[in-house]
């Protein structure tokens, strides 16, 4: 399981964050989602501890707290949600058949 840390700094690096869940137990992974376009960070992460005791520590400790000038969002990270590609009938009503007025 991993953390999800909302409401990061665009100043935050790994090695920063790293430092701040390190106070909590071992550090296993650290992401920090990049804009495709801009190369900008995107203001969230994922930290992957130890244990489960590990992430619960940090995550009650962080939660809120304020760290290089903003109020952390700190909880456990929810599954991806599979977007799939067909992305729906878009554009056609539904049903294959275009709509005149």
């Amino acid at each position: 399981m991993s953390i999800y840390v909302g409401n990061l700094s665009y100043e935050v690096t790994q090695d920063t964050l790293t430092a701040v869940f390190a106070e909590y137990g071992s550090v296993k992974r650290v992401q920090l989602p990049t804009d495709r376009e801009t190369g900008q960070l995107r203001g969230f992460g994922f930290v992957e501890m130890g244990t489960d005791a590990e992430e619960t520590a940090a995550i009650d400790a962080l939660d809120g707290a304020e760290w290089m000038g903003r109020n952390l969002k700190v909880n456990k990270a929810k599954p991806r949600e599979d977007r799939g590609s067909s992305g729906g009938k878009r554009g056609n009503n539904g049903g294959g058949y275009s709509q005149r007025y």
